[in-house]
């Protein structure tokens, strides 16, 4: 029997009362799953993974991590927010707002320093994931100085040094060249292939394609209305359509009827 990770049971969120985010929301997430959550912009899609990963908490109904109950009480306990952000690493759509250092290498390094480790076994994790994403050469920069893609790369190296189960990406592409989303895609591919459970927030829908093989969907008034495989999703035009993730339009030339699709992204 597969893991739960995650199981969410009618949550609801709301940043200002009466204006629900989400009223009643449920699913689960086993281990190694590779999820894709859709949406247009506003759909709740960044709400949601921040309840995944308890920045946020649900406001009725309930949530369970690696089955265990999750309340806003229990991640005000120290150490059990510490166990708990150790096995579920976030990335946020912004690598500004992950960074605060002056210097990559002890960004990466931070977060293992927080857990009691010694300053070998710290100096020996930053060493092993600089060279695992190939960015030794940026270990005395200026995270502030980087470019997008680099950015991205520090904020995933500093997550992963904690070697997290649950990988939950916000928006993971944007911003990215081609070469950086490439890198990106084939890194996490792999790393769910190793066993990793990742989650991720996108309108891209090519990035859900290559990832993910199961897709939840989020409508604009932040329904869900549809949790099943990736590839049936991407199938469906109407439903794409319906919730704003791709648009056609019907043109004539050359006395040729030619209907384009284009998706938000």
């Amino acid at each position: 029997m597969l893991k739960k990770i995650f199981e969410l049971r009618q949550a609801a969120y709301a940043y200002q009362p009466g204006e629900n985010v989400f009223d009643s929301i449920s699913f689960d997430v086993v281990a190694g799953e590779s999820v894709a959550v859709l949406g247009a912009n506003g759909s709740g899609k960044s709400t949601l993974l921040k309840m995944l990963c308890g920045l946020l908490h649900s406001q009725a109904g309930s949530f369970k991590a690696f089955g265990e109950a999750i309340s806003e009480e229990l991640l005000e306990d120290d150490r059990f927010a510490q166990r708990f952000h150790r096995r579920v690493g976030f990335i946020f759509q912004s690598s500004d707002v992950q960074l605060f250092t002056s210097r990559v290498e002890d960004e990466i390094a931070f977060g293992p320093s927080q857990l009691g480790l010694t300053e070998q076994e710290v100096k020996r994790r930053t060493a092993d994931i600089l060279k695992m994403l190939d960015i030794g050469h940026l270990r005395d920069r200026p995270p502030y100085r980087l470019s997008g893609g680099e950015k991205r790369k520090v904020a995933l190296a500093a997550v992963l040094i904690l070697n997290p189960e649950v990988l939950i990406l916000d928006e993971p592409g944007a911003g990215l060249d081609p070469k950086s989303q490439r890198w990106l895609t084939h890194l996490l591919l792999e790393l769910n292939r190793r066993g990793r459970t990742i989650i991720l927030s996108t309108h891209n829908l090519e990035m859900a394609h290559t990832i993910t093989r199961r897709s939840l969907v989020l409508s604009e008034d932040h329904r869900l209305v549809f949790d099943g495989p990736t590839q049936q999703v991407l199938s469906d035009r109407a439903l794409l359509s319906r919730v704003n993730l791709i648009d056609e339009f019907t043109h004539e030339h050359d006395e040729n009827r030619h209907i384009h699709l284009y998706t938000h992204g």
